[in-house]
């Protein structure tokens, strides 16, 4: 199963990119993307962790929520820099990931680096060191949402 999501994934990678879809180059982009499963599978890198199956029906509402996550701290962050008088209170802060398993840990750690304002700098066990901009970015992260939507997702 793992095998026929990567030939799919790099396959419409490989449509993508080329944006031809005539007959030679969907045969080529076929024998290219069954020629790299191949080496990958006798290679055995193709597993739970890299094809992470088991998350592709809660991805979308999850990317949807961290989109707006996204825009919204965006936008928090560039009114903290325009407006004249505003705090900037950076400061580094430890908090506690619910997540079981690597893949969820990473993508929690992700999550809190791709939102303005945040950066993580060291996962280590259940514990992520965190740079945040502001007060509000740290009582957002100690408010735990994203770490619940995170765990609701690897579940």
């Amino acid at each position: 199963m793992h095998a026929l999501s990567m030939s799919a994934t790099m396959l419409l990678f490989w449509l993508l990119i080329t944006g031809d879809f005539g007959i030679l180059n969907i045969t080529l982009g076929i024998a290219s993307a069954l020629l790299v499963v191949a080496i990958s599978q006798r290679m055995d890198v193709v597993d739970h962790e890299s094809q992470p199956l088991h998350l592709t029906p809660r991805l979308p509402l999850y990317w949807a929520w961290l989109s707006i996550q996204v825009i919204r701290s965006n936008l928090e962050v560039t009114r903290r820099i325009w407006t004249p008088g505003e705090t900037i209170c950076p400061g580094i802060i430890r908090i506690k990931s619910s997540q079981q398993t690597a893949i969820g840990k990473s993508i929690y750690a992700n999550s809190i680096t791709l939102t303005p304002g945040t950066i993580t700098l060291r996962v280590l066990g259940d514990d992520i060191l965190v740079h945040a901009l502001s007060q509000d970015d740290v009582t957002f992260l100690e408010e735990g949402e994203m770490d619940r939507r995170v765990t609701r997702l690897e579940s």
